[in-house]
């Protein structure tokens, strides 16, 4: 879960709870507690859970916590006005948490169901490659006339003795003006 506007340290509080736990226990864990971030872990969890049980067809009871991080995300500036005329800087933080579930005992459908996929994927890898083959195959290749690439010249001012001449006129001629006693 990326960009969650709730401060990390916030978080962190309850992922520190249910690290490691049990799937059931983490859910009732979850469930009665009294953070606002507890919704929003169980969110991930039940996400994660369905995940598992949709794409690979693994049982929820099997799953424990393996790994749940909690990182500081990109902070929200604002700003408070205060006494005369003055504003104090606000950082609203978000976070990012990424869960890993992993398996008490592993199961012999998850492994089969895996190296199914991979024989998918490369079957399908075949056909693409195939495909392209046939296409190019199909149109006769011509003769290319391009044209040799030659000497390429660099734009003006791209040499380092330009940078030089450049550099040393912008800095150390003002330096010099800016300390002077009296002028020439």
């Amino acid at each position: 879960m990326n960009n969650l506007r709730m401060a990390p340290r916030k978080v962190r509080l309850v992922v520190n709870l249910i690290k490691g736990m049990d799937v059931k226990t983490a859910r009732g864990q979850l469930q009665f507690m009294d953070k606002k971030a507890a919704s929003l872990i169980l969110k991930l969890l039940n996400s994660g859970l369905a995940n598992a049980k949709h794409n690979f067809n693994l049982e929820e009871n099997n799953f424990y916590i393996a790994k749940l991080v909690v990182e500081a995300g990109p902070s929200l500036k604002r700003w408070l006005p205060r006494a005369m005329g003055r504003a104090t800087p606000i950082l609203k933080r978000t976070c990012a948490i990424s869960l890993v579930l992993d398996e008490k005992t592993p199961t012999h459908i998850s492994k089969a169901a895996k190296a199914k996929k991979k024989e998918e994927a490369k079957k399908e890898e075949v056909k693409a490659v195939v495909e392209k083959e046939e296409t190019i195959s199909a149109f006769e290749p011509q003769a290319e006339t391009r044209p040799k690439p030659g000497f390429v010249a660099k734009p003006y001012g791209a040499s380092s003795e330009s940078k030089k001449r450049f550099f040393s006129r912008q800095t150390f001629g003002n330096i010099k003006r800016v300390f002077r006693r009296k002028s020439i």
